[in-house]
């Protein structure tokens, strides 16, 4: 992967901007320096290795070099889309899941920000906000996908087992390239029912774990239990406790695990 081959591969999307390195600390730092400085409206930066890249909850995301996506999409979100800026996570794991379902692979979204292929977590989502003064003047979209086998960190160093493309297809995968662009394909179509109910519900279908019994884990620790049956409008959890009462669970510093 280089700029060239990914220009020839964007060529029919209409992005409003490029920065590819060959390596780079965070992605999403360059986007949101870039973001805050005027980039265009879905602007990517894009790196063959980052070596300190982040997730949620403070967590690192390493990409080794040649392994991986490593991309950071630019929105500036307008008067449509600002009222559902909490579905915008949802609408970034459907783009990425379209695109793994489209390579015949059963993938599923780890409420919030994760997708999984068989249990494991092939793709992580971080979504970041530059404001200006009280409204957000633009999102950052962080976007890591294990591709190859040589992605997958070992075993010891993870809290939830990971996996590749590779390794679930078992054959040599699409090029980076080409799982971008259906990714940003995908991403175009989800934009423009940011608003609607098919979003919501296309994501409540995909939810991993759906009727499971779970955990929420907060601060390291489990807050809530329960049976996952949904999401609400705004892309919060749904469980229902021991007494079929409804629980609801907003966006913030959870995690979600199957009950053991």
């Amino acid at each position: 992967m280089n700029e060239p081959s990914l220009k020839k591969a964007l060529s029919k999307i209409n992005i409003g901007g490029l920065r590819y390195f060959d390596s780079i600390g965070s992605t999403n730092d360059e986007a949101l320096a870039w973001a805050a400085s005027g980039a265009k409206d879905f602007s990517l930066v894009i790196a063959n290795e980052q070596t300190r890249g982040r997730g949620r909850l403070h967590r690192t995301w390493h990409t080794p070099k040649g392994s991986a996506l490593a991309v950071s999409l630019i929105l500036r979100p307008d008067e449509i889309i600002k009222p559902h800026l909490s579905r915008t996570v949802g609408m970034s794991a459907l783009a990425i899941t379209d695109s793994l379902l489209s390579m015949g692979l059963n993938a599923k979204i780890k409420w919030p920000n994760d997708v999984l292929l068989n249990e494991k977590k092939v793709a992580g989502i971080l979504v970041e906000s530059v404001w200006s003064g009280s409204d957000v003047d633009s999102l950052v979209i962080g976007m890591g996908i294990n591709v190859y086998k040589t992605s997958v960190p070992p075993d010891g160093s993870l809290r939830f087992p990971a996996t590749s493309i590779e390794n679930e297809l078992d054959k040599e995968p699409p090029t980076r390239e080409e799982i971008l662009r259906e990714i940003l394909s995908a991403f175009i179509r989800w934009r423009e029912k940011l608003a609607s109910d098919e979003l919501i519900k296309t994501w409540e279908e995909r939810l991993a774990f759906r009727h499971w019994q779970v955990q929420i884990i907060s601060n390291d620790e489990v807050s809530q239990t329960g049976v996952l049956d949904g999401l609400e409008a705004d892309g919060s959890l749904r469980l229902s406790d021991e007494n079929s009462n409804p629980v609801i669970v907003r966006f913030g510093d959870v995690s979600l695990r199957p009950a053991a």
